[in-house]
């Protein structure tokens, strides 16, 4: 498998520009690991909003979810530089805004766990946790985090 930057073309993905809506740093290093804050699904079209299990059905929601990932790549690409840096894909946490009694958290963040598997291959099979919250900023559909370790 070539570069990330590689894969990304392959995929069609391009890499926004991060944008931040409070007063913190997209990403943090200690170490060789790499704390990306929490990104939103915020593409080319706006933002995903909505309960998951009501306004926003579970292919849409795992489709947001690859969105977060997206732009917490682009939070580790200002941080560090190159994506191909990135040794390993550690933990991904992940949030969704859910409808009372919606219990399928786990199938959305597959969204955003397939997506690294693709880029990274084998590095970026990673531990998770995937939560169901009763709101979210800006009545998000979905928010992401990751932790990754990179040859810094």
């Amino acid at each position: 498998m070539g570069g990330v930057a590689e894969r990304l073309r392959e995929l069609e993905i391009s890499l926004p520009a991060r944008r931040s809506f409070g007063k913190y740093a997209g990403a943090a290093r200690a170490g060789n690991l790499v704390f990306v804050s929490g990104a939103g699904p915020i593409g080319s079209n706006g933002s995903v909003t909505g309960k998951v299990g009501a306004e926003v059905d579970v292919p849409a929601a795992q489709e947001a979810a690859k969105l977060c990932v997206i732009n917490c790549l682009s939070a580790l690409q200002e941080e560090i530089g190159d994506l191909d840096k990135i040794s390993r894909v550690v933990k991904l946490l992940g949030f969704v805004n859910s409808a009372p009694g919606f219990n399928q958290q786990h199938v959305v963040m597959d969204g955003a766990s397939s997506l690294l598997l693709d880029l990274f291959g084998e590095k970026g099979r990673h531990a998770r946790s995937s939560v169901g919250m009763a709101e979210l900023p800006m009545n998000i559909a979905v928010e992401v985090e990751m932790i990754v370790e990179a040859a810094l």
